[in-house]
């Protein structure tokens, strides 16, 4: 797919242009990753990443980012013992949970947003 992706972004000037806009609209359908608390979902079949192809999976990057980064190094270092006992409910933590995926969503739309917006100014100038 890299390859014949490629191939069609060609070399000419509008090139890397091109390639924003193919690579946004290929990754636009993409299926978005949500936050959860485990404790309340039963089915571990959840839990799995579809494109690493692993059954258990968390993801998160350093905790000076986002929120639901910090909440997830304090859940992991409690449950490996290192960390201080979290004092939250798991229904809490799904609602902390549910709330971060509605600002990432929300977040996400507007940036589609704003995409859509450059994209008919773009056109607009080219044509």
């Amino acid at each position: 797919l890299q390859k014949s992706l490629k191939e069609i972004f060609g070399a000419d000037k509008y090139s890397r242009a091109r390639k924003e806009v193919l690579t946004y609209m290929f990754s636009r359908p993409m299926q978005m990753a949500l936050y959860f608390c485990t404790g309340i979902l039963k089915d571990e079949t959840l839990f799995r990443h579809y494109a690493l192809n692993v059954p258990l999976y968390t993801h998160f990057t350093s905790p000076i980012r986002r929120y639901a980064d910090i909440v997830v190094h304090r859940l992991l270092s409690a449950s490996l013992g290192v960390g201080s006992p979290i004092r939250m409910e798991k229904e809490d933590i799904q609602k902390q949970a549910e709330h971060c995926n509605d600002r990432k969503m929300a977040s996400k739309r507007v940036q589609e947003l704003s995409a859509d917006l450059f994209f008919s100014i773009f056109v607009r100038v080219r044509a």
